[in-house]
Order: structure tokens, then sequence, then C-alpha cells
């Protein structure tokens, strides 16, 4: 029962990483200082999506399941539990790019208001 808490938690931690992934530049808007931690969050997205670079917090959350009598993550965990539940399966990379843009758009935004802050 342990290992089953555990790997649902390692899930919970996946799911907000893939929040702040995608609101943590917007959170940097009010906390300046959090904008290192967006960086590397979107530079990690970046490695295991581009590069195909292992997760480890699949690997953990697989780890988990197994010790607790569950069978693995079939697939990634975004293939898992993400696509086809919040985007269409069939628009992975519509998601992906909506995604992107929201970054794009949350780092432009950062800047802006720097710049403001900067020459007030």
């Amino acid at each position: 029962m342990g290992y089953r808490l555990l790997a649902d938690g390692v899930a919970g931690v996946h799911y907000a990483y893939l929040a702040y992934l995608v609101g943590g530049g917007y959170v940097a808007w009010r906390w300046p200082r959090t904008v290192v931690a967006h960086v590397l969050a979107a530079g990690w997205a970046v490695l295991v999506v581009a590069a195909r670079w292992p997760c480890p917090l699949t690997a953990a959350q697989n780890a988990l399941r197994e010790r607790g009598g569950e069978a693995r993550l079939s697939d990634t965990f975004i293939n898992s539990y993400i696509r086809g539940t919040c985007y269409p399966a069939a628009r992975e990379t519509e998601a992906r790019g909506v995604v992107a843009a929201l970054v794009a758009v949350s780092w432009l935004g950062f800047a802006r208001r720097r710049r403001r802050v900067v020459s007030a």
C-alpha cells in the first residue's frame, strides 16, 4: 500500500511540474526570482521531448508501482495520462505548440515587465 501511495505522489509531482511548465513564467511576473526555476523546467521539457531523454519521475513512478505490486506505465507519463485526456491524441504537435507559445508569451511578458521596472 505504501509504494502505491508514493507512486501516486510521484504522479502528483509530475502534474505539478506540468502545471508549472505552463504557468511558471507568469508566476515570475509577480516573483521574478522564480524565472530561473522556470527556465530550468522549460529546458528539461525540451530535453525530454526533443532529445527523448528519459524522465526520472516516470522511472521513479514505475519503480514504486512495481514495488507496490502494480504494472509499470506502458508508455511515458504524458502518453499515459495527458495525451487523449487533456488534448486529442492526434493533436500532440499542436498541443506542444500551444505549450511552447504559452511559455514564450510568459517570458516576453516577464522581459517587458522587468524592463518597465528597471526604467522606472
